[in-house]
């Protein structure tokens, strides 16, 4: 099912997991550039919020239910949006997939799960955005990123190995792609978000919410769109997102 705020057509922004906090706040970020945002879950019905309130701010908006593992939903996600909305001028991947577990205890299944929400996903987007954008010669393509990118942390060996293949990914696109000035980039978010979550599970880390202590998922969106608007003789690669705070 999808969700159509207007037939105009335009450039969209793609954003692959657009949930309550950080994805949703990218969505409604470009939205208000005039781009369409289209947001991605695996269930689309809880999308319907995030659209209706891109819609009542002016923007423009389409829910979709789409598997980022799934090589064939993916392929027509793009498409569809290609056809029927407009040229995809960038595409963030933004899935999680931060499950810890002892390497004792991890099995094999959840390991590969963990890979494909966080990594294969990644690159089926990108591959399927990356040829659309080559053929217009522009385009930006942001990947969310996170600490267990840069360093594996006990009891997370699934999701360290998944998100530092994530960001080699990255790399790699960004050397091939950005002579055919395609902006490639990689954002290390490096602590806690401003989510139900942490609020219902670690009350003691959201009160450092009141200390600018947590991220907020608008603050980060606002990053998202800067590395989209930056010119292209000053690229950035890498962006790390972290509460003053945070030890690192």
């Amino acid at each position: 099912m999808t969700y159509q705020a207007t037939a105009i057509r335009t450039g969209a922004a793609l954003i692959i997991g657009a949930g309550d906090a950080t994805g949703g706040a990218i969505a409604k970020r470009f939205a208000k550039e005039g781009l369409v945002a289209c947001a991605t879950r695996r269930n689309s019905d809880k999308l319907q919020p995030l659209i209706d309130e891109i819609i009542a701010e002016g923007g423009q908006a389409r829910g979709f239910a789409s598997d980022a593992r799934k090589e064939e939903e993916v392929i027509a996600l793009v498409e569809q949006i290609e056809r029927d909305i407009g040229p995809i001028e960038v595409m963030v991947f933004n899935i999680g997939a931060n499950v810890p577990c002892s390497i004792l205890d991890e099995t094999a299944r959840k390991y590969f799960k963990i890979w494909e929400m966080a990594c294969l996903g990644g690159f089926l987007a990108g591959r399927e955005v990356a040829k659309r954008m080559v053929t217009r010669g522009r385009g930006t393509i942001l990947f969310t990123g996170a600490t267990a990118g840069l360093r594996g942390s006990a009891n997370f060996a699934a999701f360290a190995g998944a998100k530092h293949a994530l960001r080699a990914l990255a790399q790699s696109m960004a050397r091939e792609l950005g002579p055919r000035n395609i902006h490639v980039a990689h954002v290390v978010v490096d602590g806690a978000i401003d989510t139900e979550f942490i609020r219902s599970n670690f009350p003691e880390r959201y009160a450092l919410k009141e200390q600018d202590g947590i991220l907020k998922p608008e603050h980060i969106a606002e990053n998202y769109w800067y590395l989209h608007s930056q010119p292209k003789d000053a690229w950035t690669h890498e962006l790390d997102l972290r509460p003053w705070m945070e030890r690192w």
